[in-house]
């Protein structure tokens, strides 16, 4: 016979290698303050609802306390025959209570027991992730108001495209990480539904009260429907989503803090304590820390696919597939903590070059837009100012020579158009300063920028 909780219609114990292969117990035990957390809010809910005694309840209570207690005591033994970490905290209550501690699973079944507990451990998570977040945007809204001088290029094609602010180019990031912050926010929403009571897919006949433990259990309402409860996992997915696209925007800011910091472009000294070394060079300075950060972007796509794989067969309602949800929730959680902790002191600590980076953005004709502009307010059609323009860079490149070191009869064999005025133009500093207008490069619009994320991250 099978020594299980739940085996009572076996005739035969679990074999060794089905036992090893069917536990989640090695991984799923970081649930266990989340499993107790809504025992406890369950059994207060069945002593109020008269299922069970009150008496009873507070038997229950206690000894989940003291469970809790010898688990963060780290005296509490995981064996792998108790399967999970619900059925392992069941059978110590067993032991400690008697067999009171058999009306705890009064109403409810381990299918809407762990969709709960991994509802709130997310909804933990991801409040975890969202202040990592916030210290990342801090960040880069500080060193953008600090840096608010600098000069850079812009790129487009990794050409050299139109000058830009150094802080205008940070501000872009914070756009990307501040939707991130929405996205969870959001997602956070839709985890926040208690499927507590669903039982196994079809309800109970007990006379519960769904609405109590949800708001015991700081949830915003009851699952609206018992298969869907058990069954479903779109808020793993949308967190696993929300993860990767995160994951994608600190990759993209990664590449270019390792393009920026090598000797080639020179505009950013990242801080010792975030590079490594060589084990032969001893000159090399190694940007390890936003290389690991843009590698591990590949673990959180990983991750994304592995359960969307997992989920997209499966019929109603819960499969024992589904078990193979957390770790990669797990893994993701925890690799996206780490990389924003990492990356947010890390960008705080770099240091910029100003002088090679004002050098770099008036190269490359980064101006040639601005003379484009400047012979359209003469009143020439875009289109054949846009040809002038190129003819004229065609003309400097076999001078080698950049536009502001053209003379003003070179300029002029090109258009008559062009008049003294035009240097003003094509000077970077001038270049940046036009643009003004609402999310453009030009100093007072960044600023604007800047006082607008300082408001949305206190």
């Amino acid at each position: 016979m099978s020594e299980k909780l739940w085996g009572g219609r076996f005739n035969m114990p679990t074999h060794k290698m089905a036992e090893e292969f069917n536990a989640s117990i090695h991984f799923d035990k970081r649930l266990y303050k989340y499993d107790i957390k809504g025992s406890l809010a369950h059994v207060s809910m069945l002593a109020k609802q008269e299922i069970i005694s009150r008496e009873e309840a507070e038997i229950i209570k206690t000894a989940l306390l003291e469970v809790e207690k010898e688990i963060e005591n780290g005296e509490f033994t995981y064996r792998t025959e108790d399967e999970d970490i619900h059925m392992a905290i069941e059978k110590r209550l067993h032991e400690i209570a008697g067999p009171v501690a058999g009306k705890l699973h009064t109403a409810r079944s381990r299918n809407d027991q762990v969709a709960t507990d991994f509802r709130m451990f997310l909804r933990d998570k991801m409040a975890e992730i969202m202040e990592s977040l916030k210290k990342l945007m801090k960040a880069i809204v500080d060193k953008s108001e600090k840096e608010i001088d600098v000069l850079m290029p812009g790129y487009t094609h990794l050409q050299t495209a139109q000058p830009v602010l150094f802080p205008h180019y940070a501000m872009a990031y914070f756009q990307m990480f501040k939707r991130d912050y929405l996205r969870f926010m959001d997602c956070k929403r839709r985890i926040n539904e208690c499927p507590l009571g669903s039982g196994a897919l079809a309800g109970t006949t007990f006379d519960i009260d769904r609405e109590y433990t949800s708001e015991k259990l700081g949830f915003d309402r009851p699952t609206e429907n018992s298969m869907d409860s058990v069954s479903d996992r779109d808020f793993a997915l949308e967190f696993l989503s929300a993860a990767s696209i995160c994951g994608m925007h600190l990759s993209r800011i990664s590449e270019e803090i390792i393009i920026f910091s090598s000797a080639e472009f020179g505009f950013i000294d990242l801080s010792d304590d975030f590079c490594t070394g060589s084990s032969i060079m001893p000159q090399k300075k190694n940007p390890d820390m936003a290389e690991l950060i843009r590698g591990k972007t590949g673990r959180l796509y990983g991750n994304m696919i592995s359960l969307f794989t997992t989920m997209k067969g499966l019929p109603m309602a819960y499969n024992k597939d589904m078990q193979e949800d957390k770790k990669p929730v797990f893994d993701s959680a925890d690799t996206l903590v780490y990389s924003l902790e990492i990356f947010a002191e890390m960008f705080s600590k770099m240091k910029l070059n100003p002088a090679k980076m004002k050098k770099s953005a008036a190269a490359g004709f980064s101006t040639a837009t601005d003379l484009a502009d400047y012979l359209v307010r003469k009143g020439m059609p875009f289109r054949q100012a846009h040809n002038v323009v190129g003819k004229t860079v065609a003309y400097a490149l076999s001078k080698n020579k950049e536009l502001e070191d053209l003379t003003l009869d070179e300029l002029k064999q090109f258009s008559d158009e062009v008049d003294e005025d035009i240097f003003a133009y094509i000077m970077v500093e001038k270049s940046v300063d036009s643009r003004n207008t609402e999310g453009g490069t030009a100093k007072d619009s960044v600023k604007r920028q800047i006082k607008s994320a300082r408001e949305f991250i206190r």
